[in-house]
């Protein structure tokens, strides 16, 4: 099968390739390498069952012409971290809006699968333990920048199903919750598991926001891949949304303390207000959990990295990328 992965050459869509080649599908990967790098997927230059294409998702003819043959699209490009989104948020709103609705064209032109990557931002600061697919979304002002990226993903949402229902796409849509693993970004950007590892490995404090007790399901990016790959080939998920994640809350301030022990490390855990950081309009949910009771009914879908595990694994590759 002819495959398309927009963003294949990111943290999650590098991870997804591995996969599919694995399983012996041929690849085509289309990222702008903003977000991306190639380091990520130059270990499969040589195979000719995949092909690197450097553009945007924002051009249309480009998009037409990669998706030509192709059976099967997996829709991962986006600007996604909250500082990213924070930092500019008309950058995010357009190429996670305007970039997905192209994308859905061109596979509705071409007729192939869709699988969209959303995210549990979705759901908001929304405070309800756990959290199914069908529950209600709690936003804060559009004065909060940081809103505008769960909006952006939920008018996606939108589009995707609109597709389906008006014009017969097939298509899927996953929420992933909080996925990390080797190739995030070493700097930290946009992930707190990244954050706090290069942090203890540069010998520095840990900043932890707020008060630590804030709690998200981290997710070890094979499990994330997992979910990806069996909601691909789930003929009875055309048309569904699924949360893909481990069904665990953790605080962020024991994720800290894992991270130290893990490493073995003497920094310190400091607390910082978010106020430091983001400025005064900022908001955070305070829990986040799955309810991914129907993506294993559905799917047979179950995390199954536990988080010390994951994060032994994940501390080992920033060892040798830091």
């Amino acid at each position: 099968m002819k495959t398309l992965v927009t963003g294949g050459a990111g943290y999650i869509g590098s991870h997804l390739v591995d996969r599919l080649l694995a399983d012996g599908h041929e690849v085509v990967v289309l990222d702008d390498l903003s977000m991306g790098k190639m380091a990520n997927i130059e270990h499969h230059l040589e195979d000719r069952r995949f092909q690197f294409i450097e553009g945007s998702v924002l051009n249309q003819p480009l998009v037409r012409e990669t998706l030509h043959g192709c059976d099967l699209i997996f829709h991962l490009a986006a600007v996604v971290g909250i500082p990213y989104i924070i930092d500019d948020p008309l950058r995010g709103i357009l190429t996670n809006v305007v970039g997905t609705e192209v994308v859905l064209e061109a596979a509705d032109e071409a007729g192939c699968r869709f699988i969209f990557a959303s995210t549990s931002e979705i759901y908001g600061k929304s405070e309800k333990v756990p959290l199914s697919e069908e529950d209600d979304r709690l936003l804060g002002s559009t004065r909060v920048s940081r809103w505008s990226y769960s909006t952006a993903k939920a008018l996606d949402e939108h589009l995707v199903l609109a597709y389906h229902q008006k014009q017969g796409l097939p298509v899927v849509i996953l929420r992933y919750f909080n996925s990390y693993g080797p190739r995030l970004d070493p700097q930290g950007y946009g992930s707190v598991v990244a954050k706090f590892i290069g942090q203890t490995l540069r010998g520095e404090p840990l900043t932890v926001h707020g008060d630590g007790q804030q709690t998200r399901s981290f997710t070890y990016i094979d499990d994330t891949v997992e979910g990806t790959v069996l909601a691909a080939e789930c003929a009875e998920a055309n048309g569904e949304v699924f949360n893909i994640g481990r069904e665990e809350e953790t605080t962020i301030l024991q994720l800290a303390e894992m991270v130290k022990k893990i490493t073995a490390s003497s920094s310190q855990i400091i607390f910082v207000p978010y106020d430091d950081l983001y400025g005064s309009r900022f908001e955070d949910p305070r829990r986040r959990l799955p309810d991914a009771s129907k993506a294993e009914r559905l799917l047979g879908f179950k995390a199954q990295v536990p988080l010390t595990e994951g994060l032994k694994k994940t501390v080992a590759w920033f060892r040798g990328n830091l």
